[in-house]
């Protein structure tokens, strides 16, 4: 007997447990509403940053430190996590959340604005790791910034580019599935990018920047 989709994809989502301090940030990013990724995807993240020995990351999209959290616990030991969110209080919950898992405030850099108008102020070519999970509209302009600040080898990742299905529903054309259509669109046909689309949680966007 085959197991249905549930089945598998709960296998999936808990084939790595999540601790305590996970748990408790998982929670707040539910009470302020910002829904955190996904165990699966949590730990894809923390995989790509290990693989990658990342010593610098960006994230964009806060939330309350789930996907920070995995980021971290991926990342070189001296590496620094930068984050950027408009929300003050999800900041503050992911600062929470880090200093409870025991970093060093020096390993994040939380940056408070709109990632449009952060990310053009950041270094070509520097950083290992990108990391996306807010607003769908934008990430085609994020996907753009990304790839200059990446350096060759580097890797983005953008997080529920399924929404539950509705990409894959040509019936549904709101801003939001829209954009999402564009911008797996746009990985996969960039000569620049190495991509892999991953069935976790809503959808994992993975591409790897050509050396």
């Amino acid at each position: 007997m085959t197991a249905d989709s549930a089945e598998v994809r709960s296998y999936v989502e808990g084939f790595l447990p999540e601790d305590e301090v996970m748990s408790l940030a998982r929670a707040r990013g539910d009470e302020l509403g910002c829904s955190p990724i996904g165990a699966g995807g949590g730990a894809a993240l923390r995989f790509l940053a290990a693989a990658l020995n990342a010593k610098a990351v960006v994230e964009i999209g806060t939330g309350a430190g789930v996907s920070g959290l995995y980021l971290l616990r991926g990342m070189a030991a001296d590496g620094v996590l930068t984050s950027i969110d408009v929300e003050p209080e999800h900041q503050g919950a992911a600062k929470r959340a880090f200093a409870d898992a025991g970093f060093a405030p020096g390993r994040s850099r939380l940056i408070m604005g709109r990632a449009l108008d952060v990310l053009p102020r950041m270094t070509d070519n520097g950083y290992d790791l990108l990391f996306v999970d807010a607003l769908k509209t934008e990430y085609p302009s994020y996907l753009e910034q990304g790839v200059r600040l990446l350096r060759p080898g580097g890797v983005i990742a953008f997080d529920n580019v399924l929404l539950r299905g509705d990409v894959v529903d040509p019936a549904r054309r709101d801003p939001d599935t829209t954009a999402l259509r564009e911008v797996v669109r746009a990985v996969r046909d960039d000569d620049r990018l190495v991509p892999v689309l991953l069935p976790l949680g809503d959808g994992l966007l993975v591409a790897a920047k050509a050396r």
